[in-house]
């Protein structure tokens, strides 16, 4: 019998699927065994494509200029911070209202340069959004690398975050019914919500197993299960809303840098947070 050409191309789609995700586990897990430096390398150019990516999905919005420029600028600082020491939460506010200001200011003169046209308000909250929702996240993750466990503490994150997806993907095939957030993402179900908490779960079982790690690390697991599925929920309402189906085409058979690392966003932010209070 043969083979379709639709089969064919599904085919090929998941190997190339399949070589990227493999390309990519081993770059994100071999930064994080070598050392804070690699890490922070790594984990930098991927939040700075991101954030191009975010800018790039909010500038396709009607009516909306945005300057991406002071984003990446005040991203750095951050990123910088990240390296020398960990940031101290007035810091981050004096940076993030530097940012503002840095905006404004651009506007005044985009506004006498155009003889009028200026969006600063607009533009101010997708700069700043983009620095909160992408930057501040992964300046956790560095962060988090200088623990005493951070190296196991992170590959425990992100084992979690693709045991969850993993079972999410494979519990929404098998079992999936019910329509999760339909008018959000229309592939997602209740039971592969579920069944991505198991993931989770388990993989936070067997990292906890494998690098004797405290048992109350199952946190991670249950964070990841739960954040990491709100996180892409939220990506893809960012896309539904800019009518864009991909963040971008870096990666193939994934689309862009933010579409392959968006529920570790959310999961790395909290996982920072909890840590640093329980630590």
């Amino acid at each position: 019998m043969a083979v379709s050409r639709n089969d064919k191309a599904a085919k090929s789609e998941f190997q190339l699927r399949a070589f990227s995700s493999v390309f990519i586990v081993l770059i994100v897990l071999g930064a994080i065994h070598y050392g804070s430096l690699a890490w922070t390398i790594v984990a930098s150019l991927i939040a700075l494509t991101s954030l191009a990516e975010y800018y790039r999905l909010l500038s396709r919005v009607k009516g909306i200029r945005l300057s991406p420029g002071v984003g990446y600028i005040f991203s750095l600082i951050f990123l910088i911070a990240a390296i020398q020491e960990k940031p101290q939460p007035i810091m981050l506010a004096m940076i993030l209202s530097l940012c503002v200001c840095g905006v404004f200011t651009v506007e005044i003169f985009k506004r006498q340069l155009s003889k009028g046209n200026s969006n600063a308000v607009y533009n101010a909250g997708g700069i700043i959004s983009g620095v909160l929702y992408i930057t501040v996240p992964w300046v956790c993750m560095i962060m988090l690398r200088s623990y005493l466990i951070g190296r196991e503490i992170l590959m425990t994150l992100f084992f979690c975050t693709w045991g969850c997806d993993v079972g999410a993907y494979i519990g929404g095939k098998a079992f999936g019914t019910i329509k999760l957030c339909e008018f959000v993402s229309p592939g997602k179900t209740v039971q592969g919500f579920v069944a991505g908490i198991i993931g989770s779960l388990l993989a936070s079982a067997g990292a906890i197993y494998y690098f004797g790690l405290d048992r109350e690390m199952i946190a991670i697991g249950f964070i990841c299960g739960i954040a990491g599925q709100i996180g892409d929920l939220v990506e893809s309402l960012i896309k539904r809303e800019t009518g864009q189906k991909d963040s971008g085409g870096l990666i193939p058979g994934h689309g862009g840098m933010l579409d392959r690392f968006d529920s570790i966003l959310f999961n790395g932010l909290i996982t920072y947070l909890v840590l640093r209070i329980v630590l």
